[in-house]
């Protein structure tokens, strides 16, 4: 055990606030949660503590309100953050400005997948959870969070507080749109890391999106630096679902609000992509977390933001 903080939990210091979304399986929005909540560290000892309210309706609300805070010991390391209970029991592992946790709520009776990504040019956090029984989802909760510093009670910071979670309880279900008039291209760098944890370097990414038709659009991606390849597919909507069909990549996702968790499948290769997908404002910006896979095990973590740049309008009015 250090008497310091690791690099993770610097990166994360502070309070965290947000109202995230919640979500029924096939993504139908059913309420939200006003959260705030710190990882500390004092005396060699990391600590979490989570305050949440939820404002959800059915059956979801009697699992998941319990009325006082979450409050759970961490052992605190770059390699593996391991929560020790009694609300969460796992383990989280960080990648630079991203942890990937996988771990089991008693009190809700759900095993967890977390994505958590600080996002510095915005400074945002970007938070999914993923609640499943067995390996059968039943639950989402997702959204975004801004930082202030620990016990600050300042008027100005708390109206900001209320402010954000007031603007997050509406904007979270709103639902993940791709531009379906307008052609353009979402463009940045994403970190890279390989599975143990190592930082290779930048990718520099490009998704070229022209509409097809209201409901069909081509996307090529474009990527460079530490991983090189292309890759073409007709993105379809569905309501708050798509499919990637060919002819590079194969898959589908799911809307959860502005996220889409999607799997696309490379033809010919024995290898797959996860991703989750964010619009995180107006300019249809992206938060991106992209995970490689070879021959059914991860290879890479990837993570960043994409920039969207409108261009031509492609389906403008039609006339006799």
């Amino acid at each position: 055990m250090s008497d310091k903080p690791s690099d993770f939990q610097q990166k994360i210091s502070g309070e965290w606030h947000g109202y995230p979304c919640v979500f029924e399986a096939d993504g139908s929005f059913v309420g939200a949660n006003k959260v705030s909540r710190e990882s500390s560290f004092k005396n060699g000892q990391a600590t979490y503590w989570i305050r949440d309210e939820f404002d959800t309706n059915g059956p979801l609300r009697s699992r998941m309100e319990r009325g006082e805070d979450q409050l759970f010991g961490v052992v605190d390391s770059d390699k593996d953050r391991i929560y020790t209970g009694p609300d969460f029991i796992g383990s989280g592992q960080p990648f630079g400005n991203l942890v990937n946790s996988y771990y089991y709520s008693p009190y809700w009776n759900y095993n967890l997948h977390t994505l958590n990504q600080t996002i510095p040019e915005l400074g945002l956090q970007a938070y999914s959870s993923q609640m499943y029984e067995g390996n059968t989802l039943v639950a989402v909760m997702n959204g975004l969070y801004i930082n202030t510093e620990s016990g600050d009670e300042s008027p100005e910071t708390q109206a900001k507080i209320a402010d954000w979670q007031v603007s997050e309880r509406e904007l979270g279900r709103t639902p993940h749109t791709v531009p379906v008039k307008h052609a353009g291209v979402w463009v940045g760098e994403f970190d890279v890391y390989d599975m143990n944890q190592e930082y290779l370097g930048k990718n520099r990414v490009v998704i070229e999106h022209k509409p097809v038709n209201m409901l069909h659009a081509e996307q090529t991606v474009t990527i460079e630096g530490v991983i090189n390849r292309k890759f073409k597919s007709l993105r379809v909507r569905k309501d708050n679902n798509c499919q990637y069909l060919g002819p590079d990549v194969y898959g589908n996702g799911t809307g959860f609000g502005r996220y889409m968790f999607a799997q696309r499948h490379f033809f010919g290769e024995s290898g797959h992509l996860f991703s989750r997908e964010i619009i995180v404002n107006d300019n249809k910006d992206m938060a991106c977390v992209y995970q490689f896979y070879a021959s059914g095990q991860p290879v890479y973590m990837t993570y960043g933001l994409l920039r969207w740049t409108e261009k031509e309008l492609v389906l403008g009015a039609e006339y006799l």
